[in-house]
């Protein structure tokens, strides 16, 4: 009965209309919630930070069992590794989303998981040390801390440590978590293939079911999900491989009885509990008596001290299936003595015990070749773990330059997108004035010289801070051969770009002055140049702003393989789409104008930032293929407001002009000629209420200046998206 009146009661406007588009994405984490009020710079109060005073306060923490909540072995260490790998662990190379930089672990959907049960207590246990240091740690770096020294305090020698992630205080509510209405089911394999952007194989899990493949104790079956999520996490299989053994060092599984004893997750816990979810209401539901997993079992002799002993015993024994006191399928060592210590009790020994996704790493035949020499090499092993750790724990931080605190090391890593240092002088006022009158009056379009610009700058996702204009990666393999980058025309236009930065470093090196420009400056330039020149054309004779330091990657810093994963098939700013024969206009998660607002959000933009760009991009022919498609102008090339003057005109009908209803011709009502071509993308904002009442703004007949300096100020904005040289670390 309750669940029928809950169905009844319709009080969000996407109870009522699920299908439309939310925009509410592009709206998260607004500085108005956070508590600390707007001018609170995290990044400056975590340099202050005594890192070494809360070092020591951890390592007290963890060596300090309480009552509530007691440690096993007497040490929180493991739990805080994996309070911190989980945090860490949703990150996927697609979009860049998941991940550690936010501390989105502490909200919704994330810790209400089924694979992070009990870390409600870790974080718990963790707040008397972030109560003592307040606003100088956030929770995001806190966790992360707490993670790699609990590896230190074990006999880890890890990599290093970063501070510098700043906490959100709403969650994410991207909807791009999955499909499935409940925890524990997968909608995201279709035919064996895990659906792009997800890497977990299961709603609520970080990686795999460690029972095996849909609950299938098969290990050669799991090999092949694991290798498939880790890959997607960004790990290669050795990275792999010194992760599940590294980590699986340390601690136990909890699964001391059945489920059915479980309270709800946090979120719908009782309100008296604060907070605390899971309450498990069997004997004392603690210690002993806990249940997290569902598995119970541990695999080291020394579940307190990092050591081989996980690869020792995976190789050593048979194994045979049996299951957990929860039913969970599990495997035990045949013939193996009880030897290993129990969590709790002194006296009680037990015999190692491994998950279906434990001896994948034994019956995957490449993952068993990296496993025995890491067994044979306990020197590597440590190293190649405590490597993966720091990359798990970092990936999504950004460039070196991001990076805060005594503890980074001095190693630069390809996946962090390493750029070189600058060695020249800055090109100055004249030069970049000389260099845009070269570039205006090369064989370059405004149409090539914006498409080119932007193409370069937004490749940047603030989900990871990788991409951008900083680099000009675009002129690398992969980028310079994405459909979306017009490969062949990118090429003739990075010929002209060298041309010009030839001659003009030629000519300076002659003077002596040592200014140089380099071809990532040239992109950016070539298109503020050509923003100017359009707006100069509209009669409005600005200035558009241009910061020069970018420098050029080399071919030796990109991660080839991880750019060739992420080549997009959407980008509705540049009115791209590759699937139009997958769109299902029942479900708005499959449609281009979907992907345009994802795409928006990872450029950090506002809904008003958005629709701008879009109006601008679309007057200045800046559209995939050079097409007409979404140019509703007589005029292109010129910084107009038309796209939105001409998409609001009710005297212009559309209508469906492909069978996939992603193209639509508009019509003149009076004379019925067609007089422009349009995609979904670009009648969204006539049709959508928030994006058309934005929209109208622009369309209005007072609205050309402010057209021309919101499109701007915006450009300018994603242009300079990565250029964190040029602002305090964050």
């Amino acid at each position: 009965m309750k669940e029928e009146v809950r169905k009844q009661r319709k009080r969000w406007i996407t109870d009522w209309w699920p299908n439309r588009l939310n925009l509410k994405l592009l709206k998260q984490n607004h500085p108005c919630l956070n508590p600390y009020g707007k001018d609170y710079d995290y990044f400056k109060e975590v340099q202050s930070l005594d890192v070494d005073a809360v070092i020591n306060d951890l390592k007290k923490l963890m060596k300090s069992p309480q009552e509530w909540w007691p440690a096993d072995f007497g040490h929180y260490g493991p739990l805080f590794i994996r309070l911190a790998w989980h945090s860490s662990g949703s990150y996927r190379i697609y979009d860049g989303r998941g991940g550690a930089r936010n501390g989105s672990i502490r909200f919704p959907p994330r810790i209400n998981w089924p694979d992070n049960i009990g870390l409600d207590k870790a974080l718990r246990l963790l707040w008397p040390i972030k109560k003592k240091y307040g606003r100088k740690i956030s929770w995001a770096d806190l966790i992360i801390l707490a993670g790699t020294i609990a590896l230190d305090d074990m006999g880890l020698k890890i990599s290093g440590f970063s501070l510098g992630r700043e906490d959100i205080y709403e969650p994410d509510e991207s909807p791009d978590w999955g499909p499935e209405e409940k925890m524990l089911t997968s909608k995201r394999l279709k035919e064996g293939e895990l659906e792009k952007p997800f890497a977990a194989t299961e709603m609520g899990l970080i990686y795999v079911n460690p029972e095996g493949p849909g609950g299938n104790p098969d290990p050669a079956e799991s090999a092949k999900q694991i290798r498939t999520a880790f890959k997607r996490m960004g790990m290669n299989d050795e990275e792999t491989v010194a992760l599940i053994a590294g980590g699986h060092a340390f601690g136990k599984c909890h699964g001391a009885s059945s489920d059915v004893y479980l309270g709800p997750d946090p979120t719908s816990s009782l309100i008296e509990q604060r907070g605390l979810g899971w309450k498990f209401n069997y004997k004392s539901g603690k210690g002993p008596d806990t249940f997290t997993s569902g598995f119970e079992l541990t695999w080291s002799l020394t579940p307190t001290r990092f050591a081989s002993y996980f690869l020792k015993f995976l190789f050593e024994y048979e194994w045979e299936l049996t299951k957990s006191p929860a039913g969970k399928y599990q495997w035990i060592a045949k013939d193996a003595p009880e030897m290993l210590p129990d969590a709790h009790d002194p006296y009680k020994k037990h015999k190692p015990m491994m998950l279906t996704s434990d001896l994948a790493l034994k019956f995957d035949p490449i993952y068993s070749k990296i496993a025995k020499r890491f067994l044979e090499n306990p020197d590597e092993f440590g190293k190649a773990f405590a490597t993966a750790w720091f990359k798990l724990t970092h990936r999504d931080m950004g460039p070196k330059s991001c990076y805060i605190g005594s503890y980074v090391p001095k190693e630069e890593f390809v996946w962090q997108d390493p750029l070189p240092k600058r060695d020249y002088k800055l090109i100055d006022e004249n030069n970049i004035s000389e260099l845009k009158k070269k570039i205006l009056t090369s064989a370059l379009s405004t149409s090539q010289l914006v498409y080119t610009a932007w193409s370069s700058a937004s490749t940047y996702r603030d989900s990871d801070r990788r991409g951008g204009a900083n680099g000009a990666r675009i002129r690398l393999y992969p980028l310079n051969q994405w459909k979306v980058n017009h490969p062949e025309d990118l090429k003739k236009i990075i010929n002209v770009y060298e041309k010009i930065q030839k001659e003009f470093n030629e000519k300076e090196e002659k003077k002596g002055s040592n200014r140089k420009v380099s071809i990532a400056d040239l992109i950016v330039l070539g298109g503020t140049a050509a923003v100017e020149a359009a707006a100069k054309k509209a009669g409005f004779d600005v200035k558009v702003p241009f910061t020069p330091g970018r420098v050029d990657a080399t071919k030796d810093e990109i991660e080839t393989e991880f750019y060739e994963e992420i080549e997009p098939f959407a980008d509705g700013f540049r009115n791209y789409f590759s699937k139009p024969d997958k769109v299902d206009e029942s479900d708005i998660y499959t449609t281009p104008e979907y992907f345009l607002v994802d795409k928006a959000q990872l450029l950090k933009l506002t809904v008003p930032e958005l629709v701008v760009l879009v109006g601008g991009l679309r007057a200045l022919g800046a559209v995939y293929g050079y097409e007409k498609y979404g140019v509703l102008t007589g005029r292109p090339g010129i910084l107009t407001n038309d796209f939105f003057v001409n998409l609001l005109d009710m005297g212009i009908e559309w209508k469906q002009a492909d069978k996939y209803r992603y193209l639509f011709s508009g019509y003149d009502t009076n004379t019925g000629k067609q007089k422009y071509v349009a995609t979904r993308t670009d009648l969204i904002f006539a049709h959508h209420d928030e994006l058309r009442s934005a929209a109208e703004v622009y369309a209005s007949d007072d609205a050309m200046e402010k057209f021309v300096n919101d499109f701007i100020t915006a450009w300018n904005k994603v242009m300079n998206l990565d250029r964190f040289d040029l602002r305090s670390k964050g």
